[in-house]
């Protein structure tokens, strides 16, 4: 099978509030809870073809909602962005969200529920891994006791020590440049997205705390050093990855990878794997120059950002033509199955939002590209398949067409596609059966799941701006794939070059094709160098199965 990831923001899958209402707390509003995830809506995520889940928000992280009756620290709510906080604030790294549970008390046992519901639906489970950065006031409560806490024995009058878990300004206190309303931090941390100073913007993640891994940014020539031994940091973060890989998870996706030491991510991915080589190991990376050390340090999977995501965005919204997509993946050809394709994540733009395409269908050519185009893995987020808009204005998160990571919510999209399928509307039953056909081709296909791929935009550059076309081809199986991204259905002559049948071994000849998102058939002939004449729908395309006919 093709790995086909659905992410899930916890929080906001199962939540079947209707009150949405702005800045609201979680009495008001409501919260998604693991046992939400019932082995009913598993299996209709499975049915959409997916074969991972990620789930996202696991981990326990800053939040203003007072947990203080189950020996959970509060946390100052000057530093906690939004009323529900951040995911990727961590506030202890051995603990499970408490607004994820039914029962608080039982918080990891819920997990280790969802854990078996999820792969007795036959799907794989991913979580977070945030090695860069924990919430300002991070205390574990649930620890080992015999692993000391982040920063218990540091020494706090040292900026930069590769003994310490963190970076201080001694004799500094945390003042930045905004209202902390009595919040103290003594001595200023730096902060977690590179601000080496006390005084971080608004606009910086002043919510979190950068990890030392044993790199002094004070120091500019130390940025590149080697490590005589292993940094104490290190050996905090391999022993939160064995804890949550002992639970039976399947894979870590790891936030904000780049900003962490190469030498470390070599170290751990190695030990980790040592005991559960099983597990997928998914890097959020955005330096494409950086691709092939992450890759060779271990990392299966990367983000494909820069490049497809925001080729196929730009074709989308018209300022870019289909000939990019074929620059896209010459670019990365070599390390072609490690790189995760997307259209939709927690940080992006949702496809139907005001600021992207405006209608989910818009971008159906643009999973058809990404989807059937090569044999790497793609991800999808949850309501994505339902077109959610993300142009909701709800608290902290303001009016931005993304999905809130920081505020208590629910998205009706999903409520209808997974809780109240009667009030499923035309537009999301049509989008979901188109997403379904698609991403099924996925786990059915052979010429999809590991064939031979070969583009035919370098003999077929008259045809449009807008269309783009490749083969896939394993044993007896051929599809031919043709991607409209235009508003208008095209008439085209699509040539197929000689070179394509020796590299695929194709049979030219009568053939006939059946469209799998139509199911309409027609009689086509394929012979070297000849044009096939196709009528491609707007938004849309053709996925024809060829059968040479006899």
């Amino acid at each position: 099978m093709k790995p086909v990831v659905y992410q899930i923001l916890t929080r906001l899958f199962g939540n079947r509030s209707d009150a949405r209402i702005k800045h609201g707390t979680i009495a008001e509003n409501g919260c998604g809870k693991m046992n939400d995830i019932t082995s009913s809506v598993l299996r209709r995520i499975k049915q959409l073809g997916v074969t991972h889940v990620w789930y996202t928000g696991i981990i326990r992280h800053a939040t203003t909602t007072d947990y203080s009756d189950y020996g959970i620290p509060c946390q100052h709510h000057s530093v906690v962005k939004g009323r529900a906080g951040s995911p990727y604030a961590i506030t202890d790294y051995y603990d499970v969200d408490p607004d994820l549970a039914v029962d608080v008390n039982r918080r990891q046992d819920e997990f280790h529920e969802l854990i078996a519901r999820t792969h007795s639906a036959g799907l794989k489970l991913i979580i977070d891994f945030v090695p860069n950065h924990v919430a300002r006031e991070y205390k574990s409560i649930c620890k080992p006791s015999d692993i000391p806490d982040l920063g218990e024995n540091d020494d706090e009058n040292c900026r930069f020590s590769q003994e310490n878990n963190f970076y201080y300004f001694p004799n500094e206190p945390f003042e930045p440049q905004f209202d902390l309303n009595r919040y103290s931090e003594f001595p200023a941390k730096a902060t977690g997205n590179d601000c080496f100073t006390p005084h971080p913007s608004v606009n910086d993640w002043y919510e979190t705390v950068k990890l030392n891994y044993g790199i002094d940014y004070f120091e500019s020539e130390s940025l590149h050093k080697t490590f005589s031994f292993i940094p104490p940091t290190w050996k905090r973060m391999l022993e939160i990855l064995y804890f949550w890989a002992s639970k039976g998870i399947d894979g870590f996706r790891c936030d904000m990878a780049e900003m962490v030491p190469l030498a470390f991510w070599q170290w751990a991915i190695s030990e980790l794997k040592k005991i559960y080589p099983h597990i997928i190991i998914i890097g959020e990376v955005y330096q494409p120059h950086l691709y092939h050390n992450f890759i060779s340090a271990g990392f299966d999977w990367l983000y494909d950002k820069v490049g497809m995501y925001d080729s196929l965005r730009g074709i989308v919204e018209g300022h870019r033509h289909t000939e990019d997509i074929t620059r896209q993946w010459q670019a990365v050809d070599d390390i072609a199955e490690h790189m995760l394709f997307f259209l939709e994540n927690h940080d992006e733009q949702r496809i139907a939002s005001d600021f992207f395409a405006t209608d989910g269908i818009k971008a159906i050519p643009a999973l058809m590209t990404m989807a059937l185009m090569r044999t790497n893995p793609i991800m999808i987020y949850a309501g994505q398949e339902y077109g959610e808009r993300g142009m909701d204005i709800e608290g902290f998160s303001g009016l931005d067409g993304r999905t809130t990571i920081f505020d208590y919510w629910s998205l009706a999209s999903l409520q209808h596609g997974y809780y109240n399928r009667r009030k499923l509307t035309t537009a999301e039953k049509n989008l979901e059966k188109k997403y379904k056909t698609i991403l099924q081709l996925c786990n059915t296909s052979q010429a999809i799941c590991r064939g031979r791929f070969f583009d035919l935009m370098y003999v077929n550059r008259h045809i449009s701006d807008y269309i783009y076309s490749f083969i896939r081809k394993e044993d007896a199986e051929t599809i031919l794939v043709v991607a409209n991204f235009s508003q208008a259905e095209r008439h085209i002559s699509l040539f197929v070059p000689s070179h394509a049948f020796d590299y695929l071994n194709l049979s030219s000849g009568v053939c006939s094709a059946i469209d799998a998102l139509s199911g309409k058939s027609q009689v086509i002939t394929l012979n070297p160098n000849e044009s096939i004449d196709l009528d491609v729908p707007a938004y849309c395309g053709l996925v024809l199965s060829l059968d040479k006919q006899h």
